[in-house]
């Protein structure tokens, strides 16, 4: 079976683990409860959780099939929630899926594609027993708030590439590949961004959600987790401006550079037209041209030639089109 970890815990500290074929029975209060950990689940071992601990069945099948956006699901008096982790694979950002189950006795995290465990966690509310002791809806935002904190190093990764790339972008001219990454940067900031809208919506919704086994104390908790989501989708968007911002100093240097090239060749057309038209007058090679006695001719031309086209320099080099 694909289960990490299954415990029962009463007044916030670990009694014994908990076999998962038989129903496990615990006090009414939240002081007793069962916390269940299960990465990519079977069908049948899900079959055997609902059977055990009452899950509605079309939560059940959204566990399995693991791809929905982040939601709350409200069952008579269970609730289902989803959330959607996320982590850097090479350059690009993988998702992964966490389904959590939340009864007024059980909390049953199903992990899918999502490299962080809960054993830390886990561990770290272990060490606390006064939180833990609260019962299971602290678990649901300690479980919560530790997918969103796995955010904020996306973001700060992607973050450094792009300043690398506004810095490149101001001292020399991005190349084919550079352009296609910040593109590529983009894309992947606009599909973060939708993965975050219904997050916050998540979390704001199990803030004024009102259950049973939902203490009202913890409400500010999930305001909390809300916050910090709010954060990331501002950072987003503040990147996805960043890497506009990059690619129009881009095109604007390009532009300018292109600008600089047409000019350079303008000036250096209109200094050659000079001696290609009096060299084109003086090829008609008719014979009554009285310029052709001239004694001094040749050098006059020349002359003529080169004044003119160091004027044509001179006043070119002062316009800074040379």
């Amino acid at each position: 079976m694909t289960v990490i970890a299954a415990y029962l815990y009463r007044n916030g500290r670990r009694v014994e683990p908990v076999s998962l074929d038989h129903p496990v029975h615990c006090a009414s209060d939240s002081s007793e409860f069962v916390w269940i950990g299960l990465f990519e689940p079977t069908k049948d071992e899900l079959r055997t959780l609902q059977e055990n601990f009452g899950l509605h069945p079309l939560a059940v099948e959204d566990a399995l099939k693991a791809h929905q956006l982040p939601k709350v699901d409200v069952y008579g008096d269970q609730l289902f929630v989803v959330a959607r982790t996320a982590h850097l694979e090479a350059d690009s950002i993988a998702y992964g899926e966490t389904s959590v189950f939340v009864g007024a006795s059980h909390i049953i995290s199903v992990r899918h594609g999502s490299e962080r465990a809960h054993s830390g966690l886990r561990e770290q509310l272990e060490a606390a027993p006064v939180l833990l002791g609260h019962g299971v809806d602290y678990v649901l935002h300690a479980i919560l708030d530790f997918i969103v904190d796995g955010y904020l190093p996306i973001v700060e990764t992607i973050e450094e590439d792009v300043l690398k790339m506004e810095h490149r972008a101001l001292d020399s001219f991005l190349d084919r590949g550079e352009v296609i990454r910040l593109f590529t940067l983009r894309r992947q900031l606009v599909q973060f961004q939708r993965m975050l809208g219904p997050m916050s919506a998540l979390c704001a919704k199990l803030e004024h959600l009102e259950l049973p086994f939902l203490d009202p104390e913890v409400r500010p908790y999930f305001r909390d987790v809300l916050d910090h989501v709010r954060r990331t989708e501002a950072m987003v968007g503040s990147l996805r401006e960043v890497l506009i911002s990059v690619f129009e100093v881009s095109h604007l240097f390009e532009q300018q550079r292109q600008g600089a090239i047409t000019r350079q060749l303008a000036a250096w057309a209109a200094i050659l037209a000079v001696p290609t038209a009096i060299a084109g007058i003086y090829g008609m090679n008719f014979e009554h041209m009285p310029e052709l006695k001239t004694q001094y001719g040749y050098f006059i031309v020349l002359g003529v030639i080169s004044a003119v086209c160091v004027a044509l320099y001179i006043r070119f080099k002062r316009a800074r089109w040379l």
